[in-house]
């Protein structure tokens, strides 16, 4: 499927991208209505729930499974933020993150060779496991950047692209993304997919990659929460 065409259904964008990232981190998916749920390690078990435009009776639902208990999150990918903050205040839910982007690149646009690394210092070690694909960077003893990508439908999903402050600003964030895309190009892949932070959003523009929709994370508490959907 085109780039194009898949950007004009986010649901079915959803769905992929759900099921990459899922197998990413070998959670096992459930339903919630048409809806996606992901039991998490990192809420001690609780969901995390995600949608997309859902009408305000499927909001309303999702709102009252996610104040069940503080440690569950729900994310809506929409194109019309202001209406998710308004329902959200209208059923007690807070505001736990505005600034992600889902963000789609076409692959016929990216490079198929692995790339060099740009300093002497650091080795590369990619691995593979379950289907998912592992690049990491190592500098001595430490991880200077790490990622992982998961092909599923044609479409390659990138999955927790870090680098460590240490090693910012010399070129391990493109090297990371262009190394997991040698790796998907073992597979029939057509599109990619991932979930951009704030950061994040300049680097993947700067390969090539182009925003979809936003990404709303919203939880019951008021404690500061991280979305654990990008790491």
């Amino acid at each position: 499927m085109s780039t194009e065409t898949m950007i004009k259904d986010t649901g079915r964008l959803l769905d992929v991208w759900v099921a990459g990232w899922a197998g990413c981190r070998g959670y096992k998916l459930e339903k919630e209505g048409r809806f996606h749920a992901a039991p998490r390690e990192n809420l001690d078990g609780e969901f995390e729930y995600f949608a997309h435009d859902p009408s305000d009776e499927e909001f309303a639902a999702l709102a009252a499974l996610t104040l069940e208990n503080d440690k569950r999150l729900l994310s809506v990918l929409t194109k019309d933020p202001q209406r998710y903050l308004a329902l959200a205040a209208a059923k007690g839910l807070n505001v736990s993150s505005t600034s992600e982007t889902m963000m789609i690149v076409d692959m016929a646009t990216q490079d198929t060779e692995d790339p060099w690394l740009p300093d002497d210092d650091l080795e590369l070690a990619t691995s593979v496991k379950d289907g998912v694909h592992y690049v990491v960077v190592h500098a001595g003893e430490k991880v200077a950047a790490s990622g992982r990508v998961n092909v599923v439908n044609h479409t390659a999903v990138f999955d927790a692209i870090v680098t460590d402050p240490e090693f910012q600003r010399r070129g391990l964030g493109s090297f990371i993304m262009k190394s997991l895309a040698a790796q998907a190009f073992e597979h029939d892949v057509e599109n990619g997919l991932l979930l951009a932070s704030s950061d994040g959003q300049k680097l993947y523009a700067h390969l090539g990659w182009q925003q979809v929709c936003n990404v709303m994370v919203f939880s019951g508490t008021t404690e500061p929460v991280q979305n654990l959907s990008l790491v």
